[in-house]
């Protein structure tokens, strides 16, 4: 066994003429030199998407591409049903517009709703948790401001308990009063530690005090709406999942250890993380750390209106100071305790570094988020460009964690700094 990986694979039938599931939204492209790219280069991002899509790990992927505000790319491949693993029945063909979950890429539209408060003068970044929420400070973690949480330095990296159910998700009141009485795991709260999950519940009960409002409310109201977003909510309506494709676990099944670093990260195992996320609890509830769905071009548009400065097609939707605010690093380059990697954190996004950082070489303007594995949305101001790669395989499978950082690379190769 290697890498913690055993033989049993559940990969996804790749015909041999791809085009049968691709689909391009030409109406929305540009011509690629309008945009100050090559014809060239977007062939090569498009091989590298179908390179990835021929691994078998991926039976739905989109993307979005936008350069200098331009769309490039607004494509997709795959299908929501019919040919994932263990699927049978008619393929329907997967559409550029398909919502899918963002998972941990929810947090950095989260965060947002905090900064935006904060722009209206109702918090400030460096005050108190306990400010807002006084029941938070519990075994000394009322020396945690709003920016430590947001930058995964709040010592809650996990669920105090061994077994965590999904069915805690539909508990809100629960799982705030639990994650306000858990014991740090730093008590000096220097410690970098990626909080999956957890962190997002307090956020979200921030911005409900604060804002005197739902947070599926104030999503609405301060982004879904003045961007013109689509789907943009947490979880799906029960009349669109139909438009939504299925997560799968696909490549080989994995083995410890990394059974123990998923576990780790998300408070599950992973073939159980990957089946919640399909469940009604999931579908149904407000995770604000993992469960936004959107499609590429709704979450797309929220990075290329930080790339402009808080604005998008003439709507004011954030301050230039707010927009630099949530993207100035919260900290130096740590070696981050859950995740196991060398990081940088903003309050809200994950940073990139130079000379190679998670959004490709010389990245260190740039700032977005993954979510679970292989979900990328990203903003780099150097190559004035925007980006966001939806899709729906869930594995640990090295091939498409290769194939994936290669779509990066071709991506960054065919966007030189402007």
């Amino acid at each position: 066994m290697a890498l913690g990986l055993v033989a049993m694979s559940q990969l996804v039938t790749v015909p041999k003429d791809l085009s049968v599931l691709s689909r391009i939204d030409h109406a929305a492209e540009c011509r690629p030199e309008e945009a100050g790219m090559s014809s060239d280069g977007v062939a090569r991002i498009w091989r590298a998407v179908q390179h990835l899509y021929r691994s078998g790990l991926q039976p739905a992927i989109t993307l979005v591409l936008r350069r200098g505000g331009k769309v490039v790319m607004k494509r997709s491949i795959g299908a929501v049903r019919g040919n994932g693993p263990g699927e049978s029945g008619p393929i329907e063909v997967l559409q550029p517009d398909s919502p899918i979950c963002l998972f941990s890429a929810s947090k950095a539209v989260t965060a947002l709703l905090v900064h935006q408060l904060a722009e209206q003068g109702k918090l400030k970044l460096d005050d108190r948790v306990v400010d807002y929420i006084p029941e938070f400070g519990a075994h000394g973690k009322d020396r945690v401001t709003i920016r430590a949480l947001l930058a995964h330095r709040a010592g809650i990296p996990k669920l105090p308990i061994h077994h965590p159910d999904p069915s805690l998700l539909r508990h809100w009141d629960a799982m705030v009063h639990m994650l306000c009485l858990a014991p740090p795991f730093d008590p000096r709260f220097e410690k970098q530690a990626y909080h999956a999950l957890t962190s997002g519940f307090i956020i979200g009960e921030l911005v409900q005090r604060v804002s005197g409002r739902p947070l599926r409310e104030v999503l609405r109201t301060q982004i879904t709406e003045p961007l013109g977003l689509r789907y943009l909510d947490y979880g799906l309506a029960p009349e669109l999942r139909h438009l939504a494709p299925r997560h799968h676990l696909t490549g080989p099944t994995p083995g410890w250890p990394l059974t123990a670093i998923a576990k780790r990260v998300l408070g599950v195992d992973f073939a159980r993380a990957v089946s919640a996320s399909n469940d009604e609890a999931y579908l149904s509830s407000v995770v604000p750390a993992g469960n936004i769905f959107a499609s590429a071009d709704d979450i797309g548009r929220i990075f290329q209106m930080l790339l402009d400065r808080g604005s998008f097609n003439g709507v004011q939707v954030m301050q230039p100071h707010t927009v630099a605010e949530s993207i100035r690093p919260a900290g130096g380059i740590q070696f981050d305790g859950t995740l196991g990697l060398p990081l940088r954190f903003s309050p809200g996004f994950m940073l990139g570094e130079s000379p190679v950082g998670l959004w490709g070489p010389n990245c260190k303007s740039a700032f977005g988020h993954i979510g679970f594995m292989t979900v990328l949305c990203w903003a780099d101001p150097q190559r004035d460009i925007s980006v966001a790669m939806l899709n729906t395989g869930k594995s640990v499978s090295p091939t498409g964690l290769l194939r994936t950082a290669a779509l990066v690379a071709a991506i960054t190769r065919a966007c030189p700094p402007v």
